[in-house]
């Protein structure tokens, strides 16, 4: 570990890392997608497109395709990411957190059925433009908001609701730790809840599935970091 204030860059399997003011023991902030690779990620669940466009992710739209996810090789158990992002008006997207990748025949706890192999489910930090940005959905498996779940519907205030800027780049902060998960869009806080399902699990940044006939669109992320917190 290097001293506070001493910077450090070390590029790996398409992340960088970057040691910048940290104080000792304190895990350093990786730089996603900075090196314009996909090195430690992997699509799954369908066969919409991802590039890397100087330091930005660039998801696209392919027509027919269900949702599809680009995934971290490993699972994470607690962490903090942030990220700005950019998304098409017509396009709901979003970023999971502690997903997990389902087997052949597999039924989660909470699903009405067994899912498709290679299917991704689990919390996702919702980014939209219809006042759901920021609050977190089960994917594919119980299929609502966990602020309806646990009972915290009060965080999703008028503030929250209006937090995310349609047309414009948007600040995400993701935090999770233990069961207790929080977002921020922009400063504001869009989600603050308690579940204990999912110990750990991938980060998986969507493009969602389009209806036929219509698109292709993008969305994109910008600023990407991530730092364990264990």
């Amino acid at each position: 570990m290097f001293a506070p204030g001493v910077m450090k860059r070390l590029t790996a399997v398409g992340i960088t890392v970057l040691w910048s003011g940290l104080a000792w023991g304190e895990a350093p902030w990786q730089r996603w997608f900075a090196d314009g690779g996909l090195g430690g990620f992997r699509i799954v669940s369908g066969s919409a497109t991802y590039r890397v466009d100087d330091g930005v992710l660039v998801g696209t739209t392919t027509e027919g395709s269900p949702n599809t996810f680009l995934v971290t090789e490993d699972p994470v158990r607690d962490f903090e990411l942030e990220f700005e992002v950019l998304v098409d008006d017509a396009l709901n997207s979003g970023v999971q957190v502690r997903s997990h990748v389902a087997a052949e025949g597999e039924k989660p706890e909470g699903a009405r059925g067994p899912l498709p192999a290679g299917r991704l489910y689990g919390p996702q930090c919702e980014i939209s433009i219809d006042g759901h940005a920021g609050n977190f959905y089960d994917e594919a498996r119980r299929g609502t908001w966990w602020s309806t779940l646990t009972e915290t519907d009060a965080i999703r205030t008028d503030a929250a609701r209006k937090a995310f800027r349609k047309g414009e780049w948007n600040r995400y902060r993701i935090l999770v730790v233990g069961d207790h998960y929080r977002s921020w869009i922009n400063d504001v806080p869009t989600a603050d809840f308690h579940q204990p399902h999912d110990a750990e699990g991938h980060i998986g940044f969507q493009v969602h599935g389009i209806a036929k006939g219509t698109g292709p669109y993008q969305v994109r992320w910008r600023q990407v970091r991530f730092r364990p917190l264990e």
